[in-house]
């Protein structure tokens, strides 16, 4: 996972409420064993339709995505993030998200940012021609107009998002500590790890428990 310390460019001006992950990704590209390409059925339906913001050109590429209330709402596919991020969109501004969303969100390097309905309405008004910065050193949104949003982030995920650290990273994080007590079991419970003990390895290793 790339580290995200700070998101600046074009966003897309949506504002849509209560957009669920089959808008997000339908159903029917859920069948790909891969996250590559899922970028190409996002929105499906709202790209359908002539006009429609995805498809814009004052838009293409931009890594923010602008919603209204109670974004990521209805089933829980991780596959609505892998097409977010296939799309290129590192973070999404919304009044509110579905918990299960923003945390599949947050595991693939997506900052979900939390700010007013007020303030959500000055973003879109602003991203019509402007470029938007979410800051996660700072914790705030700001345009080229001084507007300055604060924002709160649970201190774990903003941690993990700045260092690029994925649940594999985390892992990996502790291979010292995972190696010294793996060594600790090999020498003290040997039959844990499937190699054979001697009768003495056994009596003292008793003595201990």
């Amino acid at each position: 996972m790339q580290p995200v310390t700070q998101v600046s460019g074009t966003a897309y001006p949506w504002g849509q409420k209560n957009v669920d992950t089959d808008v997000i990704i339908p159903a029917h590209w859920l069948k790909t064993v891969t996250r590559d390409g899922l970028g190409k059925g996002a929105f499906e339906t709202v790209r359908a339709k002539p006009g429609n913001i995805f498809d814009d050109p004052r838009y293409s590429g931009a890594p923010i995505l602008i919603a209204g209330d109670n974004f990521g709402c209805g089933s829980s596919r991780e596959h609505a993030a892998w097409a977010l991020a296939d799309m290129g969109i590192t973070a999404v501004i919304a009044p509110s998200f579905s918990d299960i969303f923003s945390g599949n969100a947050f595991k693939n390097g997506i900052v979900t940012v939390v700010l007013p309905q007020a303030q959500i309405d000055r973003l879109l008004e602003v991203a019509q021609d402007q470029p938007v910065t979410v800051d996660l050193e700072t914790m705030t949104v700001t345009t080229p107009f001084q507007d300055r949003f604060a924002f709160d982030l649970d201190a774990f995920r903003r941690q993990c998002l700045m260092e690029g650290l994925d649940e594999i990273g985390l892992t990996l994080a502790r291979d010292t500590a995972i190696s010294k007590y793996e060594a600790g079991v090999s020498e003290h419970r040997p039959w844990m790890s499937g190699e054979r003990a001697d009768a003495s390895t056994l009596v003292e290793s008793a003595g201990r428990t």
